[in-house]
């Protein structure tokens, strides 16, 4: 995933080794604080997001601590954020959180395009994933990358962080992005939800509530 980011020219630490398990990384300078540096971060997934001639998903399968995070390959971005980022979440939720998911994912392609530009996506966009010297990127770290709809990273990084209305202005997202924002932040939710609980619970009914499930 660091190579893959790296060949889209994008700063990401060099891999200095790799034995029994262990990745030895470069250290990249950090102290800096990404509220001055949305307009490079603009630039950096710009350059990440370029349109891609990749299939969407990805050849392997990771997770998130115990949560198991499944891809594979597929052209039709609809019957796969339904399957890999939301239904697979059923089984794990409580059953009203459940079932309002479920109508979600059978109603999806009224809220998402079935083939957007491919992207290569960073897939954990958020704060503490993009390290920042002064007022410039110096790189992303700890990637779950799969090849998607851009709008999905940032989705995750406005769960977390707050981006200014010229972040977004600067990315150029295509009309309507922002009504596709609460389904794109469903997965990390849902994903959270199953970690933690809590008040990722109530955030992941708010996105609900927005989308009318």
């Amino acid at each position: 995933m660091l190579l893959a980011i790296h060949e889209a020219d994008v700063p990401v630490p060099a891999i200095l080794a790799v034995e029994n398990g262990m990745m030895l990384l470069e250290e990249l300078p950090g102290s800096g604080r990404i509220a001055r540096s949305w307009g490079h971060l603009a630039d950096v997934l710009d350059h990440l997001h370029r349109p891609a001639r990749e299939r969407l998903g990805w050849d392997s399968d990771y997770g998130f601590g115990p949560v198991a995070i499944s891809n594979g390959r597929t052209d039709n971005w609809v019957a796969f954020w339904a399957e890999k980022r939301l239904a697979c979440h059923l089984p794990h939720i409580e059953p009203h959180l459940a079932h309002r998911v479920s109508r979600l994912a059978d109603r999806l392609a009224d809220h998402i395009p079935a083939a957007p530009p491919v992207a290569l996506l960073h897939g954990d966009l958020w704060g503490g994933n993009i390290l920042v010297d002064k007022d410039q990127i110096s790189g992303l770290i700890d990637p779950a990358c799969y090849y998607g709809d851009r709008e999905a990273d940032l989705a995750m990084l406005g769960l977390f962080d707050q981006p200014p209305a010229a972040f977004y202005d600067a990315c150029g997202l295509e009309e309507g992005w922002q009504e596709r924002q609460p389904v794109y932040r469903l997965w990390p939710l849902l994903v959270h939800v199953r970690l933690f609980g809590g008040a990722y619970h109530q955030q992941a009914g708010a996105c609900l509530d927005m989308l009318g499930f």
